[in-house]
């Protein structure tokens, strides 16, 4: 039986993008790109301060629920994962593949940090190289999904969830259900599991709470993810979300341009902070479906400084994936 909701509750679609904090820009695309095998869908700046990168990493055609994003700042400090923020992000792959990735990880000197088994699916646990928690998890489904980089059948094909640690859960999960009009699956080891009712899709599908209600607040720096993104289909859905949220008495901004889709941001009382992203646009927009991420993309307020902004953004080269038998 498919759940259903209460109240005034509108239903996302799943995750849309997770964003981060990195340092380094160069070692950001080798891990991303060649390790984990990700495409690198679009280079872009930060639109609110445009002398800084905006990477996208994703699946072959940037869709909705693969999209892990990062600003690089160079030089950036080491940030703290801690309360009020997404602690893991974990990445969807067949089931059966997950020796595979244990082998892979270690071959490429990447130290795994746990291993198990969570809700029926294997997993393991890792950090980049900032430091940033994340999971690949076997999730059943995701075969039939098309594949990037790898062989499809160990190929990451997009988010499998986000884990948000809270001091307190009822006001976050208060959000996930009567904001979101996410349900809530179970729980298991302390940790809250939440998914969306539309259970068509095989990614982004799952939002975790784990209360941890002695640990220290996030502090923001490298390896530590600013925000989570969820998905509205169209303006409308976007639309009647902020206004559930701003009716339940969340601080909700206004809509914002950001080329590739329009977002509205809010925090949430335990901390977190959501944006609201719409599927459309896409990231065809500007740029080829075949030739996503190879060229400095910019959105038309910026084009105009293009010369300035290239002279001062450090170069960056897309690797070839790293294979490993």
């Amino acid at each position: 039986m498919r759940p259903t909701t209460t109240g005034s509750a509108v239903p996302i679609s799943g995750i849309h993008h997770i964003t981060a904090i990195a340092s380094d820009p160069q070692k950001n695309i080798d891990f991303y790109v060649g390790i984990l095998c990700l495409r690198m869908v679009k280079k872009t700046v930060n639109f609110d301060d445009p002398g800084t990168y905006h990477f996208y990493f994703g699946d072959a055609a940037g869709s909705p629920g693969t999209i892990l994003t990062f600003f690089p700042w160079p030089g950036a400090k080491r940030g703290t994962q801690g309360s009020g923020s997404v602690i893991a992000t974990a990445f969807a792959v067949p089931v059966g593949s997950i020796d595979h990735w244990a082998s892979r990880l270690s071959d490429l000197k990447v130290a795994i940090r746990g291993r198990g088994t969570r809700f029926g699916n294997k997993f393991i646990a890792f950090e980049d190289h900032d430091g940033m928690g994340l999971e690949v998890i076997e999730t059943p489904g995701v075969e039939a999904l098309p594949a990037w980089g790898l062989d499809p059948s160990v190929a990451i094909r997009g988010f499998h969830s986000a884990t948000l640690s809270v001091r307190s859960c009822e006001a976050t999960s208060r959000m996930l259900r009567e904001g979101l009009g996410m349900v809530e699956q179970g729980s298991e080891n302390g940790r809250q599991r939440f998914v969306t009712v539309d259970q068509a899709g095989a990614i982004g599908r799952v939002i975790d709470l784990l209360t941890e209600p002695d640990r220290a607040p996030s502090r923001l720096g490298a390896g530590v993810v600013h925000h989570i993104a969820v998905r509205a289909s169209d303006d409308a859905h976007e639309l009647a979300l902020q206004r559930v949220l701003a009716d339940t008495g969340y601080g909700v901004t206004e809509v914002r341009e950001r080329f590739y889709f329009r977002s509205v941001y809010y925090r949430e009382r335990g901390g977190v902070l959501f944006e609201i992203a719409t599927d459309a646009p896409g990231f065809a927009i500007d740029e080829a479906a075949d030739a996503l991420g190879t060229n400095l993309k910019l959105p038309p307020q910026y084009e105009g400084a293009r010369s300035r902004l290239e002279a001062h953004l450090p170069p960056v080269t897309i690797p070839s994936v790293r294979r490993t038998s």
